[in-house]
């Protein structure tokens, strides 16, 4: 048993933790509990630890307990999301004249709040490609506060080792924050490898429906979720109970996704990697991924994830993209049906002309879970 009193599986974890029958009615999943605020035991008393929703909710209790206990953390917090907890994160861990390492590879919503928002703070940061330990050494400062990773990264499906850099950030004093959004807890356990914050979004496959918008923080130090937990309350980008609901009830068949968009995106790259108009694939099941072996090493399979580029520049991946039909245009991932999209034009718009610039002629799909023969099939019209 672990310190939330469930077995070590994973599947049992995202099913029953923090998610107890309602002992008022023996409801088997948790209620939605639509309220503002809550009826007092005299002044200052507070029945059930609830005083106002914003500061804390049951339902957002189920959920956050939930997120550390997949996480293998001390604290979990929700948040409406994925920046929502970014941004609480960087308020809670910063102050102006600190310094952040970021990837080379990130989620372009993730540079613009470091490069548009955040920098105007007085916080400073720069690029560092954290697929290389000896290069997030070199860009350490005086003043660094914290290392962000992706793992694998948006878009471009580039490994870090979790451990060796949580090795580095150790030494150095500093937090290795790691993004978990496209592993998912399930692949991957940054905490469990030495990272101080893991982050997600969990829009994505956490909620896999495509029907929700949230984000997560979890932390494996108790003070620390403290500081988050108040920042969280005073800043107010809390999850609401309805959108708490939604992730829980995503969550509990999480296990069972990843498998079938393990196995569905090992087809589609097999089907890519042989195509006469695909020049590169980026996915770290390939053995030819530089990151390949590091993948094996930390995830239990290699995610839903693909990319790759097109001959004939940005105007055959954009004709790609609109000619699929099964894989349907549109930004995200992580839910039950495939998306395909162009990351230069949409997700990743931010970074153009930028050290985090992403190729023209790049295609990102979220593989979904239907029939994978269905998906190639589609894939193969749209290539041509």
């Amino acid at each position: 048993m672990n310190e939330h009193n469930f077995p070590q599986s994973f599947e049992t974890r995202a099913i029953h933790a923090g998610q107890p029958a309602d002992p008022a009615t023996g409801a088997v999943v948790t209620p939605i509990y639509q309220v503002s605020t809550y009826k007092q035991d005299g002044v200052g008393g507070l029945r059930g630890g609830y005083e106002y929703s914003r500061s804390g909710n049951p339902t957002r209790t189920a959920l956050e307990e939930n997120l550390a206990a997949l996480e293998g953390g001390r604290r979990g917090l929700a948040f409406a999301s994925g920046l929502a907890a970014e941004d609480c994160l960087l308020r809670t861990l910063l102050r102006p004249g600190d310094h952040v390492v970021i990837p080379n590879d990130a989620y372009g919503g993730t540079f613009r709040l470091f490069a548009r928002v955040v920098e105007q703070w007085g916080v400073e940061w720069s690029v560092a490609d954290t697929s290389d330990p000896a290069a997030v050494r070199a860009a350490l400062r005086d003043r660094t506060r914290a290392i962000w990773v992706e793992t694998p990264s948006n878009p471009l499906l580039g490994v870090t080792d979790i451990a060796a850099l949580a090795d580095i950030a150790r030494t150095a004093g500093v937090r290795l924050v790691v993004d978990n959004t496209f592993a998912s807890p399930y692949l991957q356990q940054p905490l469990a490898l030495g990272a101080d914050v893991v982050v997600h979004s969990t829009t994505k496959y956490m909620g896999g429906h495509s029907d929700v918008v949230g984000g997560a923080l979890v932390t494996a130090e108790a003070e620390l979720g403290e500081q988050l937990a108040f920042h969280q309350n005073a800043m107010g980008a809390v999850a609401g109970p309805f959108d708490c609901w939604l992730v829980m009830r995503g969550i509990k068949t999480l296990a069972v996704r990843m498998d079938r968009h393990s196995e569905n995106a090992t087809r589609v790259v097999d089907l890519l990697t042989g195509h006469p108009s695909v020049t590169q694939v980026y996915y770290p099941g390939l053995p030819t991924h530089p990151g390949h072996e590091v993948a094996a090493k930390q995830m239990r399979a290699f995610g839903g994830m693909v990319s790759f580029r097109v001959e004939g520049g940005e105007e055959a991946a954009v004709r790609v993209c609109n000619r699929a039909r099964l894989f349907t245009l549109g930004e995200s991932l992580g839910g039950v049906e495939s998306l395909i999209e162009h990351p230069g034009l949409m997700t990743h718009a931010s970074v153009n002309g930028s050290a985090l610039e992403v190729p023209a002629d790049l295609v990102r799909l979220s593989v979904g879970i239907e029939a994978a023969d269905d998906l190639l099939t589609d894939l193969t019209e749209a290539l041509g």
